[in-house]
């Protein structure tokens, strides 16, 4: 094994993992990319890493520059990480009832937090964030749901990877969040091969799945209508807090401890294919279990969780 020569090399080459066992149609294969293997323990760590670098590129940080981010977990951690190795001091903008674990880890990397109304959810992070961005033009505010750099990191890193690692592919399943991940992956799996269908997942209209988002909630990220996420899309289905809590657990029966976000592209993922004679179908998983322990998700009364889950950000 390579000795790397630091900790954002560990970044992207996450491994796949068939998971086929929980198909409903034994000619439908079901694999799932491991994204909390990134030193971070996101998929995130891919955007933020990718965010920084441009803007380093583009001359927008100087040393010890300060950073505005809304987040509702996973990218303030990865930004909080890159931030802390690079030297710059960054402001996350967090709602107030995300899960324990997230704000301790970005206290473990120096974060800043500044709190936004958890009845407002994300939305009111990004709404708070982009008042206060306003209002100091010397904070560098990379805002990852309006900058390419978002769904670059997805083209030019695991979207390869998906397709080097499976180029059976026949679908690709991932839930709907800042848009990122399914507009670089899908658009790169589509320039290889036009057939590959791109499915989003995302949330009842008005409840929180872990991050995820609903567009008619009254947000659209800029990226998703700039790179024409609606053309993109082959479909979107709708995925609750019970059944993402559900399929969650069901991963932990072939050892993947894995995020609730996970268990909400896995149940897209069974519906896939059940629709179709035949297949091979890749889900992201967003992030690792460890982070999501504070909400019983394996172990407390499914019903119990799921209600906890549309009042508490986990993701």
């Amino acid at each position: 094994m390579a000795v790397h020569p630091g900790v954002l090399s560990l970044i992207g080459n996450t491994p796949l993992v068939d998971i086929s066992a929980l198909s409903p149609n034994p000619s439908a294969k079901i694999l799932v990319k491991l994204e909390g293997m990134n030193p971070g323990g996101s998929v995130k760590d891919r955007v933020a890493l990718s965010l920084i670098e441009d803007a380093e590129a583009r001359g927008v940080l100087e040393p010890g520059a300060i950073l505005l981010e809304p987040s509702s977990g996973n990218t303030g951690i990865g930004l909080a990480l890159v931030c802390r190795l690079k030297g710059y001091h960054l402001k996350v903008v967090l709602p107030t009832n995300v899960s324990i674990e997230r704000r301790q880890l970005l206290e473990v990397f120096g974060a800043e937090i500044i709190e936004s109304p958890g009845s407002e959810g994300s939305n009111g992070a990004v709404r708070l964030a982009r008042r206060l961005a306003a209002e100091h033009p010397e904070w560098a505010f990379l805002y990852q749901y309006a900058n390419p750099a978002n769904p670059r990191a997805h083209y030019e890193g695991t979207g390869p990877e998906i397709y080097r690692d499976c180029p059976e592919i026949t679908h690709f399943v991932a839930g709907l969040g800042t848009s990122g991940t399914l507009l670089g992956v899908g658009r790169y799996l589509k320039e290889q091969r036009s057939d590959i269908q791109v499915w989003a997942v995302e949330p009842p209209t008005g409840e929180m799945v872990d991050g995820l988002r609903n567009l008619d909630d009254g947000y659209v990220p800029p990226i998703f209508l700039d790179l024409g996420g609606e053309k993109l899309l082959d479909r979107k289905t709708v995925v609750g807090p019970r059944d993402s809590i559900a399929w969650t657990r069901r991963l932990a029966d072939l050892g993947v401890f894995a995020g609730i976000s996970t268990g909400a592209a896995l149940a897209g993922a069974v519906r896939c294919a059940r629709q179709v004679e035949s297949g091979t179908i890749v889900i992201i998983s967003p992030d690792g279990g460890w982070k999501y322990l504070s909400s019983d998700a394996w172990t407390g009364d499914l019903d119990e969780v799921a209600e906890r889950a549309t009042k508490t950000i986990y993701f």
